[in-house]
């Protein structure tokens, strides 16, 4: 996400869908500071993945899944530690469990709260949204993966290494077949790439794309994208399709020593006559850098 002409990232929570029997998507309407959120029920208890940025967002999130549950167990989980899937989770305090993987516990609390200023440099609606938003603390932290028993559905919380950021997570409901990946997929733009050296350097391709090749193999029915339309099992093979050819593309040109600067113009306009109609082209040049630092050669 840059600064340039960010939209209000307001929830559209009338705009839930059912894509499987008791699991709702509210969809991000392809606005791009809006994530896609889950609500997932069993017997006992219901999980709701994401929280949208700000408390207003993630106030309306946790009235539809309280309406949703009627009374059974809330738990509240995230893909991963950026504001506009986590930084509304204070609103979930003392009415739900917030259970998530060790690493990203670790980034929300030494990446969190410059994270949060960051986002709050950005003015207009997203520091508005932001007014009064703390760094969230989980209930409960995991290590290797954890299968959330929701009663008559098991959920699995399970995180893939580095790819995105450090702390990435998948939630995946076997009997639905869906997966949420978080932003290890979106669709629609290119791959958000966080590569900011030397503040921010734990997005790695590489791991990205070995995270993809794992997911894509399960072969999941339904894909919940982090941001963008909702898919099937193309979703995941798109995007790793996409991140191949960036690897590849500034890998071969590493390997004939051309400059980062010119490894860029040549990546960024072959990709872009590639994909004309992606959105999000700002985010080419951060993946040759971070590719271009990983590169082997």
């Amino acid at each position: 996400m840059t600064d340039e002409q960010i939209p209000d990232p307001a929830l559209q929570v009338a705009g839930a869908q059912e894509i499987a029997p008791d699991l709702l998507v509210i969809p991000n309407q392809r606005v791009q500071p809006v994530p896609n959120i889950g609500i997932i029920g069993g017997t006992q208890a219901v999980l709701v993945v994401e929280t949208g940025i700000g408390i207003s967002n993630a106030e309306q999130v946790l009235a539809l899944a309280s309406e949703v549950a009627d009374g059974r167990r809330l738990y509240l989980t995230t893909t991963h530690f950026h504001p506009e899937h986590a930084f509304g989770a204070q609103v979930f305090a003392d009415r739900a469990t917030y259970l998530v993987n060790r690493a990203q516990a670790d980034d929300l609390k030494t990446k969190g709260p410059g994270c949060l200023e960051m986002f709050r440099g950005f003015g207009g609606a997203i520091a508005d949204r932001l007014d009064g938003v703390r760094v969230p603390t989980p209930d409960e932290v995991y290590d290797g993966g954890y299968d959330l028993d929701l009663g008559g559905r098991t959920v699995r919380l399970r995180p893939t290494g580095r790819g995105h950021t450090k702390g990435d997570q998948v939630v995946e409901v076997p009997d639905a077949g869906v997966l949420f990946t978080g932003d290890l997929a979106e669709t629609g733009q290119f791959a958000i790439f966080p590569w900011f050296p030397p503040y921010d350097t734990d997005v790695s391709g590489v791991g990205w794309l070995a995270a993809l090749d794992r997911l894509a193999a399960a072969g999941p029915r339904v894909v919940v994208p982090g941001h963008g339309d909702l898919g099937g099992p193309q979703v995941l093979a798109d995007v790793r399709d996409y991140l191949r050819e960036l690897r590849d593309e500034t890998w071969r040109r590493r390997d004939s020593a051309l400059g980062e600067d010119e490894i860029v113009a040549e990546v960024r306009a072959l990709l872009i006559e590639r994909h004309p109609e992606w959105a999000g082209r700002e985010w080419i040049e951060r993946g040759v850098g971070c590719l271009c630092a990983e590169h082997a050669g």
